[in-house]
């Protein structure tokens, strides 16, 4: 019993420390904002995954996505996947265009390309490239099994960093119209009396709010 009411308040005292250990900061330069929103067009958003060091996750580009499509009935996201599999391989990670001069080029040479993107009404391409890494560890824990039963005993801590960037292109203006970028760090925590009780800092969760809700004003007729 003493274990029990000793986790518990341990736990809730941890919750509490660790509510506000997320910090996060969003930059934004767009232009050319469409006033009364995007109407039936629709929205792609893709991951970059071209880089040898990290991918951009497919998990955070879809939350992006349900951020938009959740803040805004209208605003219609073609998902990930979907589109990918539509234009394979034109949007591969090794062939897809990395500037918006790259996919002029591409719609030029693949008029199939151009005639299924005019098809699916789309006028933006939002490009995410990012990622979220497991920074500094410390502490420790020691689990044992005896007669009496087991459990874990101990604490641990971990930082996260979270770094993103969007890239908005226009297929009605052939141009790139904004960057957003999103930073957000923070502290996870695994305190351990009998069981553990991890305590995990929503860092890609507070990124991915952060560029969604620049994204949902900017594409928005309801921002």
């Amino acid at each position: 019993m003493m274990h029990t009411a000793f986790r518990a308040l341990l736990g809730g005292a941890i919750a509490s420390l660790v509510s506000g250990c997320v910090t996060a900061t969003v930059d934004q330069m767009v232009y050319n904002k469409p006033e009364n929103g995007i109407g039936d067009a629709t929205v792609v958003i893709l991951g970059r995954r071209h880089a040898s060091d990290y991918d951009t996750e497919p998990d955070f580009v879809d939350c992006v996505g349900d951020h938009l499509a959740g803040g805004d009935d209208n605003i219609r996201v073609i998902g990930e996947l979907e589109f990918v599999n539509q234009f394979y391989p034109w949007f591969e990670p090794r062939t897809a265009p990395l500037q918006i001069a790259d996919l002029e080029r591409l719609l030029q040479k693949q008029p199939v390309v151009a005639e299924r993107l005019a098809a699916m009404n789309t006028q933006y391409m939002i490009w995410l490239d990012g990622s979220t890494v497991r920074g500094d560890s410390s502490g420790s824990l020691t689990c044992a099994v005896g007669p009496g039963g087991g459990g874990c005993f101990g604490f641990g801590t971990w930082s996260s960093d979270a770094k993103y960037e969007a890239t908005i292109w226009d297929f009605t203006e052939n141009a790139e119209v904004g960057r957003i970028s999103t930073t957000a760090t923070g502290q996870s925590y695994m305190p351990a009396v009998v069981i553990p009780i991890p305590i995990i800092a929503p860092v890609q969760g507070t990124a991915c709010d952060g560029i969604g809700e620049q994204l949902l004003q900017f594409l928005s007729s309801n921002g």
